[in-house]
């Protein structure tokens, strides 16, 4: 064969012994035209290598190979499993999703990273415009030089929770036109519409506290990456031009996205109503402009208010119930908002006859009969309705004496509010002593009931002063957990310090001491225990237990364990062993996620930070937690309840055995999207068939109350599914069973399992004290 020029190397005058034009072979001159310095200029814009050692970099360049593809080929098609990551270095490709062209993908871009951690169906198709040349590494390869082992997996990072200072302004007099512009704009956006129910009377009261601003041209409403994301906007008039910087995705360019323009009648922001996260796009105005503002707090109080409404409702049933009777109506409104809504099926058993009452109901829709053993007559039968609720098994306030009779729901369905004698008491006290009281002397409200008795004697023995630092195990958005030695028992441990300048910054005093509070309240080998807690002059600390064999986040992406069986079984069970604890003291957890998990130099799985929980006895409305776990109930800012854990434990199951989790999306609106949707439109991978899917569907359910866990019988429901089917859970809680993964650890001081640096610390915001003694009961010990 003679030699021609070749037109795919560079130079091109040089010549080619071979026709590689449109091959899929290496070029025979790779040394010469495509030195590896070329190649890791290509790679160092990866997103995934960049968390991987720069020492790692060469090696990663010596495991690519050039492909060339002709015009029109398949380089990767949509629903396929992926096994391979490509770097486009010369021509274009087409980026089609159903057949629809989305984008171009030009030299320099790169699609398919996520093929080399784990099966994932692709996302998109990529089709090749012209001669195309690029570089390819295989997930074989890739992890056969052990490069998947040594990246560097930073945490998702949940929303929400802070509570810093908005400035509000007094509603703006508005025009007829001018209402009618705002409720437009309301009506058409499509991510607002999409997530929370925005009824006539919801949108009257936005349009009633809105307020109109003028926009100077060139000002920056919104910049990327601010913090100050508390507002929404609708434009009177003018023009503002939207730009997001560069970011990578899956099948999508890694170049800047266009800017876009935003004019009269549409809107923007509209993340900020949700929760409080940082902007994702710069927004400035393009000439002078008018809006109307918005604000996440009185957003929250409108849509919030169907619930107040609901418990006015509530507070009339109680009203009717001769036991509770004693209580003064502080009392009953409080009541009335701890109550549960609780639904059932034909058939199902809600009392059991002789055992223990734990709490009360208020039949308001559907039938039950009172049913009991050895008498031959026909049991009773009550009817609820939602303007006269039928109370039940109210004794169970008064005392845990066995029950008299079973209650069987009779209709199709039932529903029932219900609240049980631990929420009572904590709220109220005994209802012995509200009866010997009566209606005189002082509300019970006035007295502090969510209290928890705590072993304080285990506290004040271990001092700051006499821990020495000995490495950095991860960092946070406002602190840093680092690994201790005490310098006289040399016991280890995990010191986990936040900024007292971030705390108040972010106004997340109280949350902080919250965080606190539900620390102490945990006792179980499934839960990180806390041993200490220190304020300090810039920073407020836990004194942490170590658990040395990693995150289970950074051990799945390392080792390749998404999809097997019997590891999702063991970590999801241990999630389900620390909920039932939680629960049981009615702390919501609300940040369930790998990241949050860590295992222990033996393999067991513990549930860490506590920085979302907190004690609740009804409905919260705190939108937070990370937006890949978020619960539709969150979303909608309607309220939630204990019930939002067991959906995330749907999630985290799907998770394990997929390897992404069911509703993730490029942007935090389009998962929300695919969440109202529901579990039921989501594809189940092969690996996730079965009675794991089973599991996850019956977790993820849209109504709260019909979560597996939520169902009579509670989280028995869960042990006894097929899916843990011959799981030895007796054996699992008491920590005799088999780890599937044997963390290696090689002392007490060993934390090679966490690859933390220095340069991710957060930076420190100094704190000023502002003579409010906030931080005050904080710590345990000097």
């Amino acid at each position: 064969m003679g030699t021609t020029a070749c037109t795919v190397c560079r130079p091109k005058d040089a010549h080619c012994p071979v026709e590689c034009h449109g091959l899929k072979v290496e070029c025979p001159l790779p040394n010469l035209f495509d030195p590896t310095s070329q190649r890791l200029e290509f790679l160092s814009q990866v997103k995934l290598f960049q968390r991987l050692p720069q020492d790692q970099h060469q090696l990663l360049a010596s495991a690519c190979e050039d492909v060339y593809f002709q015009d029109g080929e398949v380089i990767m098609k949509q629903g396929d499993d992926g096994h391979e990551f490509f770097v486009i270095k010369e021509g274009e490709a087409e980026v089609l999703i159903s057949e629809k062209k989305m984008a171009v993908l030009k030299a320099g871009q790169y699609f398919g990273e996520n093929a080399l951690l784990r099966d994932e169906p692709r996302t998109a198709s990529i089709k090749a415009v012209g001669r195309l040349k690029a570089l390819r590494i295989s997930r074989t390869k890739f992890v056969e030089m052990g490069l998947r082992e040594k990246l560097d997996f930073p945490q998702r990072k949940a929303v929400g929770g802070q509570h810093h200072q908005v400035v509000v302004k007094a509603p703006t007099p508005k025009t007829e036109s001018e209402r009618q512009l705002i409720s437009n704009a309301l009506k058409k956006n499509q991510n607002l519409q999409s997530v929370v129910d925005l009824d006539m009377s919801r949108i009257k009261a936005i349009c009633d506290i809105a307020w109109r601003e003028e926009v100077p041209k060139g000002t920056k409403v919104i910049t990327e990456g601010d913090d100050n994301a508390d507002y929404f906007y609708i434009v009177q008039s003018g023009s503002f031009v939207v730009k997001l910087a560069a970011q990578s995705m899956e099948g999508k360019p890694n170049a800047a996205t266009p800017a876009s323009l935003i004019g009269p009648g549409e809107s923007f922001g509209e993340l900020a109503l949700l929760y409080f996260a940082p902007r994702a796009a710069t927004v400035q105005a393009s000439d002078d402009a008018s809006v109307w503002i918005i604000d996440r707090g009185n957003f929250k109080k409108i849509m919030a208010k169907s619930s107040d409404e609901k418990e006015t409702e509530y507070l009339k049933y109680l009203e009717k119930v001769d036991m509770l009777s004693p209580l003064k109506r502080d009392e009953k409104m409080a009541l009335a908002k701890c109550l549960t809504e609780v639904s059932f099926n034909k058939g199902e058993v809600i009392m059991k006859q002789g055992e223990p009452g734990d709490a009360f109901y208020l039949l308001v829709d559907g039938s039950v009969d009172f049913i009991k053993e050895g008498e031959n007559k026909p049991g009773t039968r009550y009817q609820g309705f939602q303007d006269k609720a039928k109370p039940f098994g109210e004794q169970a306030l008064l005392n845990n004496k066995p029950r008299a009779c079973t209650v069987r729901v009779a209709s199709q369905t039932a529903r029932a509010l219900m609240v049980d004698k631990q929420s009572f008491d904590m709220l109220l006290g005994p209802l012995e002593e509200l009866k010997k009281r009566g209606k005189s002397g002082k509300s019970k409200l006035q007295e502090e009931r969510q209290s928890t008795t705590i072993d304080s004697s285990r506290f004040g023995k271990i001092k700051r002063k006499d821990l020495k630092v000995l490495g950095l195990l991860g960092c946070g958005g406002f602190g840093a957990v680092e690994l201790v030695e005490h310098q006289g028992t040399k016991e280890t441990y995990a010191l986990k310090a936040l900024s007292k300048g971030f705390i108040v910054k972010s106004g997340m005093q109280n949350s902080v001491m919250s965080e606190k509070k539900v620390q102490l309240m945990c006792d179980s080998p499934f839960i990180v225990k806390v041993f200490e807690t220190f304020n300090g002059p810039e920073d407020l600390c836990f004194l942490l237990e170590l658990a040395l064999g990693g995150e289970l986040y950074a051990t799945y992406n390392k080792k390749g364990f998404f999809g097997k069986v019997g590891h999702a079984k063991f970590y999801a069970a241990g999630v389900v062993v620390a909920f039932d604890h939680l629960h049981s003291k009615k702390i919501v957890f609300r940040d369930l996620k790998p990241e949050n998990l860590l295992l222990n130099e033996h393999g067991h799985v513990k549930l860490t930070d506590m920085g979302l929980a907190k004690v609740t006895l009804g409905k919260t409305f705190t939108t937070c937690g990370t937006p890949d776990y978020f619960a539709p109930e969150l979303i909608a800012s309607s309220g939630h309840t204990l019930s939002v854990d067991w959906w995330t434990l749907g999630i985290l199951t799907y998770e394990l055995m997929c390897g992404f989790p069911p509703f993730e999306a490029d942007q935090p609106m389009e998962t929300y999207k695919k969440v109202k949707r529901g579990i039921g439109q989501v594809a189940f991978p092969p690996k996730c068939r079965g009675a794991a899917e089973d599991l996850i569907k019956k977790l993820c359910k849209a109504d709260p109350s019909q979560r597996l866990a939520m169902k009579s019988g509670g989280v028995a429901n869960i042990k006894e599914h097929e899916w843990y089917k011959d799981f030895e859970w007796q054996a699992f809680e008491s920590l005799k069973m088999e780890v599937p993964y044997q963390p290696q650890v090689k002392s007490k001081t060993d934390f090679a399992n966490f690859s933390a640096r220095d340069a991710d610390r957060p930076p420190q915001v100094k704190y000023k004290d502002d003579g409010s003694c906030w931080d005050k009961d904080f710590a345990t010990s000097d």
